[in-house]
């Protein structure tokens, strides 16, 4: 006898199943997509969300999660979801000031920028210049 509520089909069209396959033996995507397909395929193939969530070595609340969002929103739905966080301080325009001002520009009183100088001409903390150059490559000291 059959308890709880009655799971919703999982019915994968053949092109669904064949990216899904893909996905779940990729050994360059992010794990946690990889699980997920690996959850949708295992739905798929009937077994109830326990057996899925020992197969793949989950819970049954993440395995009906997953079969619920696929059923929503299809293979795109498995995909991680914006999540919140602290908004960016320093917009688009700013970072590239900064930029083009350590390429284009020398100090009036130095022969290359370093962070802490350009932190202190530019009005930011040392450690968003470090990280900016590190992010884009700049090695002022090496020009």
């Amino acid at each position: 006898m059959v308890l709880g509520r009655p799971r919703t089909p999982l019915v994968l069209a053949d092109d669904q199943r064949v990216q899904l396959a893909s996905i779940s033996k990729s050994t360059s995507m992010p794990h946690g997509l990889v699980q997920r397909a690996r959850i949708v395929l295992a739905c798929a193939d009937g077994l109830s969300n326990k057996a899925v969530a020992e197969l793949v070595r989950t819970t049954p609340q993440t395995v009906g999660k997953w079969r619920r969002r696929f059923i929503e929103q299809g293979i795109e739905g498995l995909h991680d979801e914006i999540r919140s966080g602290r908004p960016r301080i320093y917009d688009d325009e700013r970072v590239a000031g900064l930029i083009n001002r350590v390429l284009q520009e020398k100090p009036h009183d130095a022969n290359t920028w370093s962070v802490r100088r350009m932190a202190e001409a530019e009005g930011v903390s040392k450690s968003t210049v470090h990280r900016l150059f590190t992010l884009h490559g700049i090695k002022p000291h090496r020009s």
